[in-house]
């Protein structure tokens, strides 16, 4: 399951970097995925709303238990 959450993280990056951002998978626990918003992104008060909204909804394509979690810097 890992790879096929890597590989959407990888589809979704495009949209973070044109905004001047970018994400960095650190780890997958069970179905946490830990994530760190880098750049632009990393700053944004709308941060926890892309991890939500965004990036997680995303994963739950994946499977529908998936849950993301801001990763401390």
């Amino acid at each position: 399951m890992e790879e096929k959450v890597k590989e959407m993280l990888e589809s979704l990056r495009v949209g973070l970097q044109a905004d001047g951002g970018d994400l960095e998978f650190v780890k997958m626990d069970g179905k946490v995925v830990y994530l760190k918003l880098v750049g632009h992104c990393g700053s944004c008060p709308f941060a926890m709303m892309t991890l939500k909204q965004g990036i997680e909804a995303s994963l739950r394509e994946i499977d529908p238990e998936i849950t993301v979690e801001r990763a401390e810097a």
